[in-house]
């Protein structure tokens, strides 16, 4: 039975959801605010959390945060009134891997949590293969590796820390070496679930990356398409 912790302060939400993820066949564990959740989180394992944003004690935010200086792979899904494309980068920057607006059907929070807890599983099992295999799962370009067993990421032998999300971005990228991508069909593979959004949220994630990767003194990997999306190529020396 998959584990749930649930971070809600509106009893009837929580009421509802509890209800429901239990006919489910999920075990749910609730938070009334964001200080009780940290300490569930860091007392129990669970398979995926729910975090509202606007709680006491500590936000959603700062939850999210706290939970990702522990464990950078259990999947967050951000469950919020805030519904602005700005409040929907906040929680993905942070370290989100979804993001559902208030009110919401439980049909498709079923489906997200389905696919969030799927992706998991694949993203764990992954690092369970033997040693040997090691080597086909590190993708690379120019100095910038990507190990996808140990989800590390290094350029010129430094270590990048990425969000969850940024690695499965840059990872996305790096299988698709010099293929332009548009927006949407970096929005759709990296993110899993069709967004309720402006693709938008592609170039911010992109620009957080650049920054990452891209450290003054290093060559520029990722490229604009005008009027078609991007690519990660190395560009000869001029």
């Amino acid at each position: 039975m998959k584990k749930i912790l649930l971070v809600e302060d509106e009893a009837h939400v929580v009421s509802f959801i509890n209800k429901g993820l239990m006919e489910e066949g999920y075990e749910v564990s609730v938070a009334m605010d964001g200080l009780a959740g940290i300490r569930m989180f860091e007392q129990s394992k669970f398979d995926l959390i729910i975090l509202d944003i606007m709680l006491p004690g500590a936000n959603g935010i700062e939850v999210c945060k706290a939970i990702r200086k522990k464990d950078q792979l259990v999947p967050v899904l951000f469950l919020s009134a805030l519904g602005t494309s700005e409040n929907i980068v906040q929680g993905l920057e942070c370290g989100g891997d979804d993001y559902l607006v208030k009110p919401f059907k439980f049909i498709e929070l079923v489906a997200r949590i389905r696919t969030l807890i799927r992706r998991a599983e694949k993203a764990n099992s992954v690092t369970e293969h033997k040693e040997e295999e090691h080597e086909e799962h590190v993708l690379s370009i120019d100095n910038l590796k990507l190990d996808d067993y140990k989800k590390k990421v290094t350029r010129n032998h430094k270590e990048i820390q990425l969000t969850s999300t940024e690695f499965r971005l840059l990872l996305h990228f790096l299988k698709n070496k010099n293929r332009v991508l548009s927006r949407m069909e970096i929005l759709e593979s990296v993110w899993g679930i069709d967004f309720s959004m402006s693709t938008n949220v592609v170039d911010v994630y992109v620009n957080y990356l650049r920054k990452k990767i891209e450290p003054l003194g290093e060559q520029k990997l990722i490229h604009t398409v005008i009027g078609m999306g991007y690519v990660l190529k190395v560009e000869p020396h001029s």
